[in-house]
């Protein structure tokens, strides 16, 4: 088969590689859709060495959509067929540990010991490929009316909800997003369906004018930093009071400092961004304001949840397809990504 195959830092192209054969509970898929997320991006760049990827060759991809077209030794047994259309996503975790035990298999005590964990595209062979295998706790049954290039999105769909679930949005809320790109969006859609009265979305004009524009026709109000508070806009947007809830997408120093000073007491800020730096908290505020800030990694169960509202148009995955390529042109695909070319959001490898 095909595939993207990473042989080191800034190293990567397309070739001809053995397919895989499915193991006990597991499926062979054929990819039909696979989109690029911003992770995919650092690890080809090898910004997480020896890490994601712990090795090389290495395939890459794990947001992606397919059919499967073989199973493996008691994948029957578990109510999969040839032919079921899926959607996977990267976790694949060991099933016994405390955390797993506990739904939050997220965070799985076993991360990464062989024959215990997976995470597919991060520390296992991934999907940017003609086919892929998953274990069948890593793949969701694709209903008909979501097309292949829609369910290749509902995996940063789900992790877009888990952020807003783990920023605890209730009806009512005033949420803020920091960060207007695919996460941003998809997340502040999710607070939408959490109830939030109010999704205010604030980025930078010079990297992100487009993407607010994107937010504003959304129907989310959008506020752009350059050359003001940030903070000051929170609160004069709520009445002086701050956001209920804040959804940092961004991960950057700057948005975790005004996170926490542009919450309101008692207020929430969930972060999935991830920084790359360290990052000075007003910890007095914190405490004496009984602020909170939580973190927020990938998806514990939520793409079930957002299956149904991706197929309902509440959550609107549609809005931030934006380009879409064969497997043989990633280079210019990822090109597009990184550079945001034609206000790129989704790019979507048709392999």
């Amino acid at each position: 088969m095909k595939a993207l195959v990473a042989t080191g830092p800034n190293e990567f192209s397309v070739q001809e590689v053995t397919e895989p054969e499915p193991g006990y509970r597991e499926v062979l898929a054929r990819v039909r859709a696979v989109t690029i997320c911003g992770t995919d991006a650092h690890l080809l760049r090898g910004d997480y060495p020896g890490f994601w990827p712990p090795g090389y060759p290495f395939i890459p991809g794990h947001e992606w959509a397919g059919e499967i077209v073989a199973l493996g030794p008691g994948a029957e047994d578990l109510g999969w067929s040839e032919g079921d259309r899926i959607a996977g996503t990267s976790h694949d975790a060991c099933g016994v540990c405390q955390k797993c035990v506990e739904g939050r298999y997220n965070l799985c005590e076993n991360y990464g010991k062989e024959g215990l964990h997976r995470q597919y595209g991060h520390n296992y062979q991934g999907a940017f490929a003609e086919y892929v295998v998953h274990g069948v706790k890593a793949i969701f049954h694709l209903p008909e009316e979501i097309d292949f290039p829609t369910g290749a999105t509902l995996d940063p769909a789900s992790i877009g909800l888990h952020t807003a679930n783990r920023g605890g949005v209730r009806p009512g809320d005033n949420v803020v997003v920091f960060g207007p790109g695919p996460v941003g969006l998809l997340a502040a859609d999710a607070a939408l369906t959490r109830g939030a009265a109010r999704v205010i979305v604030i980025g930078k004009p010079s990297i992100d004018c487009d993407r607010l524009e994107l937010a504003r026709s959304m129907g989310f109000e959008a506020i752009d930093y350059e050359g003001i508070d940030p903070v000051e806009a929170v609160r004069e947007s709520t009445g002086g009071l701050g956001a209920d809830v804040i959804l940092d997408c961004a991960g950057v120093p700057e948005t975790f400092q005004w996170s926490i000073a542009a919450l309101r007491k008692g207020g929430r800020c969930a972060a999935v961004g991830i920084p790359v730096e360290g990052v000075a908290l007003d910890l007095q505020e914190l405490v004496l304001y009984e602020k909170e800030l939580v973190g927020v990694r990938a998806t514990a169960g939520e793409m079930r949840h957002v299956i149904p509202l991706v197929a309902n148009g509440r959550i609107r995955v549609k809005k931030l397809i934006s380009h879409r390529f064969p497997l043989e042109e990633f280079g210019e695909a990822l090109d597009t990504f990184n550079e945001r070319r034609g206000c790129a959001m989704k790019v979507i490898i048709e392999p």
